[in-house]
């Protein structure tokens, strides 16, 4: 593929023709819309398979439960479905560029099984639905600048994106950032359960905890500060917050972060064991 007509493509977003299977998912919707938003495809070369309903979405993009039909019909197909539905799939890519979302799922197993040698293994988040995903990828050797331009254009459409340098890299930011959501929700679960525990209002305790963390989101976004430079921040001014970082720290609260996240890098390698 010629480099200028790919990034012609990426801008214009009327010539990719790209599937999703799994596209009835919550990832792989959230995926699809996102580059629908951004004009990375147009809804008419857009093509989507589901397992048993339809979803009643996304009307002008083809919706089908024939896999290997999406991928005739598409020049990148996003597999986006689970690492151990992926065992049962047969769907062949002749050379077309294979993106895996899937956890675990190694770029020599994914081409082999496709029979292409352009595959990307990419680790996007729940996030990608408000279009703050952090995506990490890992390309194969038959990736070239044109593919990784509409790789990039795909997953900035669902937050931001970089490329790692090795599957260990992405096998353990599969843990760190693929968790998504997941991990902040569980500071705020925590949180709001003292919170309600002491008396406050069910509904206020949510309200306050969540804010607390999109407002720290937010921050940590605009300004780019380094973490550690804003917990030393509060830390400085020895006043409640320093009080409760210490106290957190102390009971094990970085210990325990350490080895939630060995214990989802150890799952991430043995997720494609079967492949």
């Amino acid at each position: 593929m010629d480099t200028n007509r790919s990034e012609s493509r990426v801008e214009q977003g009327k010539d990719l023709r790209i599937g999703i299977i799994g596209g009835a998912g919550w990832l792989g919707g959230a995926m699809a819309a996102a580059m629908l938003d951004a004009g990375v495809v147009a809804p008419e070369n857009l093509t989507l398979s589901y397992r048993t309903m339809r979803p009643d979405r996304f009307s002008r993009a083809f919706w089908t439960k024939d896999n290997q039909a999406l991928a005739d019909h598409s020049d990148i197909i996003i597999l986006s479905i689970r690492p151990a539905d992926w065992q049962d799939l047969t769907m062949t890519a002749e050379g077309k560029l294979v993106i895996s979302v899937m956890a675990g799922i190694r770029l020599a197993a994914l081409g082999n099984r496709h029979r292409t040698h352009r595959a990307v293994r990419a680790l996007p988040n729940a996030a990608a639905e408000a279009r703050k995903s952090y995506t990490p990828w890992l390309a194969a050797d038959g990736i070239d600048d044109a593919d990784r331009a509409i790789v990039r254009a795909i997953f900035d459409a669902c937050g931001v994106q970089d490329e790692v340098r090795s599957e260990a890299e992405i096998d353990y930011l599969t843990g760190l950032t693929g968790s998504g959501p997941a991990f902040p929700a569980l500071l705020a679960d925590a949180m709001m359960a003292d919170a309600i525990s002491r008396g406050l209002d069910p509904r206020v305790a949510r309200r306050a905890v969540n804010m607390l963390l999109v407002g720290a989101g937010r921050m940590l976004e605009q300004r780019d500060d380094c973490p550690t430079e804003t917990v030393k921040t509060f830390l400085g001014y020895r006043g409640t917050t320093a009080a409760a970082i210490e106290t957190m720290t102390s009971a094990g609260f970085r210990a325990a972060v350490a080895q939630g996240l060995a214990a989802a890098y150890e799952k991430s390698l043995h997720l494609g064991d079967a492949s």
